[in-house]
């Protein structure tokens, strides 16, 4: 991994501020003396997560998720933990160091990176080709559908020419090899070997990535060709994968937030149209089928979709499948009512922006638009028709998670069906049942599930005098006189040794900083461990020295009765040499004086010993 140093990672977290970090991404409220709001990483309908701004860190009780600034970005971002680091020291204006690189993680990194220079690079060469003379029909295609150059300027609009030579000649200018312009998807390998340029003639629409980066492109037909797409989008390449990515996310995200809707187009024109009038919370899918990736993205940011697609069979259809995707993730889903041939772009053409506003405000629930469609079809008055549309509707209903907004839906399409509630609720309990049972089909192009990490083993007695050492100074000072006590308590109990590890690295409980630059070093299964008790998140108690004394007391009792057990599994073997059976049960007749004291309030300095040894000497402070 890169190495950051950790002063540097210190002077990040000092310079960020946890709460405010986090409600640029998600709604926060105030909740005593800390923050909530909804959990990001999962589905609820009550705020679980917890912010301690003075602690600087996040926890949630749901999932729990937890963690300082860092780890926010980088869960939130699905970043690397560097990219994280580099990410919040970008926003605070802090330089960063890095002290050693893994070589194969660098050059997968310097990949990514000459990947996104590339991108960026082509964007700006394009965008300047679109206003050169050769790209004139270019830019009377914009002109036709009612854009000025401002518009180009303003999306970075590019077109590539008919004559590949052109870009390949600027091509050859730059610092990139052939190898990075195929990784990129701009140049195609020919089967018998060279190149070509895979966009050609196009009107070029750069596609970014959340943070803003280019990372694909979208070419638009400007003259017709039956063998060719009316769209091409870049190929799936390590920086651009398009289940991932939605169109005009990144210029979205806080209108989506401050409506708490999203307003999902058919194509990257509408979107367009839609910002370009004001109505800054539209995005659109890359061409493609609506994904799962695509809803739990937009379960960051918001709480219901308003689906904007074209009024014939297509667009139903696609909304049907939105709404699949959208309703697994508690997403309400909502469908714009558009007149027959007309999408948001050619609509606010002939209307008007305030038209279209109002046909975004006259939005009803699905169920409400798929009913309408059935009716207008003729689907509900014959009566076989009629049944194959309530188990189509049943179906959709049992994707609902959650049960009282399930209840709800079940009981307004019975009412607008005129089906017993009754029947239509079981119905959709078996349907979702038979679903849950099912065996999900295997997506061979999906990406790899993350694997699940789970905390560390660590013993609760243990678990609480980690979090006194992290939050007490005084009794972090008191654990660390205790070498002894805790070094052979650690054969007989989990975790001892990441109580070893915090008391040799010694955080200053006094400052957050020091804290949380130590939790982000550990491994993740450390982390877990120590965040998944709830004494971690409260504060230390009035006198935290008694309080580690009893944990301590607690601690010997349990390791003497495990070192009991153990002596006596021993002895109970059959062939053992008279010297060992006669060394284990001196040893057993030491424990059980020992054990005769656990409960009594003593000094904790050489229990476990059995002969005496030196006064105890203190944990090694790590060096930096």
């Amino acid at each position: 991994m890169s190495q950051i140093s950790p002063e540097t990672k210190e002077q990040i977290l000092a310079a960020t501020d946890i709460v405010a970090l986090i409600e640029s991404y998600i709604p926060v409220k105030r909740a005593g003396a800390g923050f909530q709001a909804l959990c990001p990483f999962h589905n609820e309908k009550s705020p679980s997560f917890n912010i301690n701004p003075v602690r600087q860190f996040f926890h949630c009780f749901g999932c729990k998720k937890s963690g300082d600034a860092i780890t926010f970005v980088r869960e939130y971002e699905n970043l690397t933990y560097s990219d994280a680091v580099k990410k919040l020291a970008a926003r605070a204006g802090i330089t960063v160091k890095e002290e050693a690189v893994d070589p194969k993680e660098d050059r997968a990194r310097r990949h990514r990176g000459r990947l996104l220079d590339l991108h960026r690079e082509t964007s700006e060469f394009l965008h300047k080709m679109l206003l050169t003379r050769p790209g004139e029909h270019a830019r009377d295609y914009l002109k036709s559908r009612g854009f000025g150059k401002e518009m180009a300027v303003r999306w970075q609009l590019g077109w590539m020419p008919e004559n590949q030579e052109v870009f390949m000649n600027w091509a050859r200018t730059t610092s990139f090899k052939r190898g990075e312009w195929i990784d990129a998807g701009i140049f195609v390998e020919k089967d018998r070997g060279g190149i070509y340029v895979r966009f050609r003639d196009r009107l070029m629409f750069p596609i970014r990535n959340e943070h803003g980066d280019v990372i694909a492109f979208s070419g638009r037909q400007l003259q017709h060709d039956p063998n060719s797409g009316k769209y091409i989008n870049s190929p799936e390449t390590p920086v651009f994968k398009k289940s991932n990515v939605l169109f005009a996310l990144e210029r979205a995200r806080k209108a989506i937030l401050k409506e708490g809707a999203v307003l999902l187009c058919e194509g990257q024109i509408d979107a367009i149209s839609c910002h370009e009038q004001g109505i800054e919370h539209a995005i659109a899918p890359l061409g493609t089928a609506f994904t799962p990736n695509h809803a739990k993205l937009l379960r960051r940011y918001a709480k219901t979709a308003l689906l904007c697609f074209d009024a014939d069979k297509a667009g139903f259809t696609a909304a049907e499948r939105a709404y699949r995707e959208l309703a697994l993730e508690n997403i309400a889903v909502r469908v714009v009512r558009m007149p027959a041939g007309e999408d948001p772009d050619s609509f606010m053409q002939k209307h008007g922006a305030d038209a279209f506003r109002e046909q975004l405000a006259g939005a009803v629930d699905f169920f409400d638009f798929k009913i309408d469609q059935a009716a207008a079809a003729g689907l509900l008055t014959d009566p076989q028709q009629r049944l194959a549309f309530a188990r189509e509707c049943t179906s959709l209903l049992s994707l609902i998670p959650d049960a009282v907004t399930r209840e709800g839906m079940i009981q307004h399409v019975g009412t607008r069906l005129n089906a017993g509630t009754i029947e239509l609720r079981d119905a959709v309990f078996r349907t979702a049942r038979a679903a849950k049972n099912k065996p999900q089909p295997i997506d061979r192009n999906a990406p790899p599930e993350p694997e699940k990490i789970e905390g560390m083993a660590i013993d609760p007695t243990v678990s609480y005098l980690c979090s006194l050492a992290l939050h007490s100074g005084v009794a972090q000072e008191w654990l660390a006189e205790q070498f002894e006590t805790l070094h052979e308590a650690a054969e007989y109990l989990e975790g001892v040794s990441l109580l070893e590890e915090i008391l040799s690295a010694r955080p200053d409980p006094a400052s957050h900083v020091s804290v949380n630059a130590f939790l982000g070093d550990l491994t993740e299964p450390q982390r877990l461990a120590l965040t998944a008790d709830p004494t971690f998140h409260d504060d230390p108690p009035e006198d935290p020295v008694s309080a580690a004394e009893s944990a301590l007391g607690e601690i010997c009792a349990k390791a003497l009765h495990r070192r009991d057990a153990a002596i006596k599994a021993r002895l109970s073997q059959q062939g053992l040499e008279f010297g060992e059976m006669n060394r284990l049960l001196n040893e057993s007749k030491l424990v059980a004086e020992l054990l005769k004291g656990v409960g009594q309030r003593f000094v904790f300095s050489d229990r476990f010993a059995p002969n005496r040894k030196p006064p105890p000497k203190q944990f090694p402070r790590k060096t930096p």
